[in-house]
């Protein structure tokens, strides 16, 4: 059914993807001499208060929205669960390669800056959180898939 729990874990997944457009991945680096800003989209300077694009990062900018709309895409596929289940172990592996893409971009990106720990930004930690809820939404798929087997052996 579309108005399941799971259909709001796959939601709330797609929208914390969706998130990393709006969060930094790393903030406030020196990088030769200047203070960087490290997003999915590229690498931003500041100067005289604005953002000043550096670097464009148009793969990771397409990945970025084609793994947003992954869990949206298996929300809709609620007639079969056990294909859903699959979908969503794969989206599972997806998000988890994207993941060593997005990291292995970021120390790429500054050139083997210190990072301390002030300098990550939250959309580090949004790629994590998707996999849970993909977990837990894959999760709640089985359990319903369960319930619609012993409903069917008590016919």
């Amino acid at each position: 059914m579309l108005q399941r729990i799971q259909s709001i874990y796959l939601l709330f997944a797609a929208l914390v993807i969706a998130a990393l457009f709006v969060f930094p991945l790393v903030h406030d680096v020196y990088v030769n001499g200047q203070t960087v800003t490290v997003k999915v989209m590229g690498i931003y300077a500041y100067a005289n208060g604005q953002a000043q694009q550096l670097k464009a990062f148009m793969p990771l900018t397409v990945a970025t929205v084609v793994v947003a709309l992954m869990p949206v895409a298996i929300i809709f596929m609620y007639r079969d669960r056990k294909k859903q289940i699959m979908l969503c172990y794969g989206a599972m592996g997806i998000i988890l390669a994207y993941s060593y893409w997005v990291s292995t971009t970021v120390k790429n990106a500054i050139d083997g800056a210190n990072l301390e720990m002030s300098n990550y930004g939250i959309g580090i930690i949004l790629l994590s959180l998707a996999i849970f809820l993909v977990v837990f939404a894959q999760k709640a798929i089985q359990k319903d898939e369960k319930l619609v087997r012993s409903a069917d052996r008590l016919r």
